[in-house]
């Protein structure tokens, strides 16, 4: 189906990379229907794009990409209302909000309250973590300009001269994540 966005334009979107978040977001608990949409650009950051209003996305990022030891420890009741089974958590992806000011060296990221999706089921929802160790404004700027730098470099240029590269909505099938999600 073809999804109207303030920021992308038409996006074609699969039914099944649709992920229903039961809850919402916080302080957009009235959106429940949400895709990831990669806007071919060279940032590694992804949008949370709302289904339902069109000018309602999110910036987001895995946060392996940044903190390398970052973990998720989710309740028995998470776990229930995701569909994720304790023992097999392969179809869990853990994405983080971003803050990305004018300034954009002053990146934040949410870690206290990362977006948790089941791939498989493609319930979601924005989990709010018990731990104290983590910020809701962990600066990581520089983590992520020195992973992009060298993705870049490994890369090379993939880009065809004079061809602009073109938003599409992330698949949920063939997208993993390295987030350890663990139970409480």
């Amino acid at each position: 189906m073809k999804m109207n966005t303030s920021r992308f334009g038409v996006v074609d979107v699969a039914d099944t990379d649709i992920m229903e978040f039961s809850d919402g977001l916080l302080g957009f608990e009235h959106l429940k229907r949400f895709f990831i949409v990669d806007p071919a650009d060279e940032t590694l950051i992804l949008w949370l794009q709302s289904a339902e209003a069109a000018d309602v996305a999110f910036p987001i990022l895995e946060p392996r990409l940044f903190k390398s030891d970052y973990k998720v420890r989710l309740s028995a009741n998470e776990l229930r209302s995701l569909r994720i089974d304790a023992s097999n958590k392969k179809d869990t992806l853990v994405y983080c909000i971003l803050t990305i000011p004018a300034e954009v060296s002053a990146m934040t990221a949410n870690l206290k309250a990362p977006i948790v999706i089941n791939t498989a089921s493609r319930m979601a929802r924005q989990v709010v973590l018990q731990e104290n160790e983590y910020s809701v404004k962990y600066g990581m700027y520089k983590e992520l300009l020195a992973v992009m730098m060298s993705a870049g470099a490994a890369m090379g240029k993939k880009a065809v001269k004079g061809e602009e590269p073109v938003a599409a909505a992330l698949s949920l099938r063939h997208t993993s994540s390295k987030v350890e999600v663990l139970a409480l």
